[in-house]
């Protein structure tokens, strides 16, 4: 039998990593960051000298993209070809850069796979965030969520996430970085930013952090125990 999935999409600083690993872990389910992948995909293309505008070649990174998820104190570890590169891929620049190939349809398809291969290992129920991952990835999956706010509290808590790891941030420089990424995420070809069919839509602008993955529990057994009514 399938293992529950839950699918959490939804615009760039709306919390979506956040909270997809606190659901897993009071659910005791497992976590797929479909994001991690692609900032994996700018790392090593960044770190290979392959500019972000290069379909071919970002391509054949994606194909042989070596990622794996380990268990880790604050939540988990993201390991690429062998090494922790979990701060590595969370700086401004790697976000900007995952924002563009995933954007290449060849990136998308090669890692589409890998996504779906790494969701049927898990035997005890799935959170997985990421674009399309309630339209594409998994269609079928049991609960789908849109997982939105609006952009000042979404610029605001990538400032103050920045800030608490030291990093410097301007709020208005982050401000003008969401708009334009929602922007460019919106009209893109390759998997535009869109509500997937079924997903339920859930702004947590003001909402406490609690508050919002106690609402996604809910929204799971509501879903869950209607699947399970037949």
């Amino acid at each position: 039998m399938q293992a529950p999935i839950i699918a959490i999409d939804g615009p760039a600083g709306a919390g979506k990593t956040s909270a997809a690993r606190a659901l897993a872990e009071r659910l005791g389910f497992l976590l797929l960051d479909t994001g991690a992948i692609y900032r994996a995909v700018a790392l090593v293309a960044r770190e290979a000298g392959v500019p972000w505008t290069d379909e071919a070649g970002l391509g054949q990174i994606a194909c042989g993209l070596e990622i794996a998820f380990e268990p880790a104190p604050t939540g988990q570890r993201v390991l690429v070809a062998g090494r922790d590169r979990t701060a590595d891929i969370r700086t401004p620049e790697i976000s900007e850069g995952a924002s563009q190939v995933s954007a290449r349809p060849a990136v998308r398809d090669a890692l589409l796979e890998l996504q779906r291969r790494l969701g049927r290992a898990a035997r005890v129920g799935l959170v997985v965030e990421g674009r399309d991952v309630g339209s594409v990835v998994f269609p079928a999956a049991t609960l789908k969520v849109f997982l939105t706010a609006s952009p000042e509290a979404r610029a605001e808590r990538r400032h103050q996430e920045l800030l608490g790891r030291g990093l410097p941030s301007d709020l208005p420089a982050t401000l003008h970085e969401i708009r334009k990424r929602d922007e460019r995420d919106s009209t893109r070809e390759a998997a535009p930013l869109r509500v997937a069919d079924r997903a339920v839509v859930l702004d947590t602008s003001g909402m406490p952090f609690a508050t919002v993955v106690a609402a996604l529990e809910a929204l799971y057994h509501k879903e869950s125990g209607s699947a399970d009514r037949g």
